[in-house]
């Protein structure tokens, strides 16, 4: 079971990665590189602050293709939100110790 880092809301881990897209894209920040005109969707852990950014490069050729593809664009963006609370902070993580520790 996974439980979102946001809410009270529990679930697998593509449930609770469809919650945060639907519920808690809030929570993205935007970003436009001055040189580069992309645009960066930006996420910071709600456990430990490390920050997080992903580049939308067709936003900048076309303006309408963050409206259009903004869930799978947030998809993506909690996706690394994601790995990141399993990979650093055991979101998901068994409650039972790994067999080859002892108490």
């Amino acid at each position: 079971m996974f439980k979102c880092p946001y809410c009270d809301f529990n679930g697998k881990r593509s449930e609770l990665h469809n919650h945060l897209a639907e519920a808690h894209g809030d929570t993205l920040g935007l970003r436009v590189d001055e040189f580069t005109k992309h645009t960066f969707y930006v996420i910071t852990c709600p456990v430990c602050g490390a920050g997080y950014e992903q580049v939308t490069k067709k936003a900048r050729r076309d303006p309408s293709f963050v409206s259009e593809y903004e869930h799978e664009i947030r998809m993506v963006v909690f996706d690394l939100l994601l790995y990141h609370l399993q990979g650093e902070h055991g979101l998901g993580a068994a409650e039972e110790p790994p067999l080859n520790q002892t108490n």
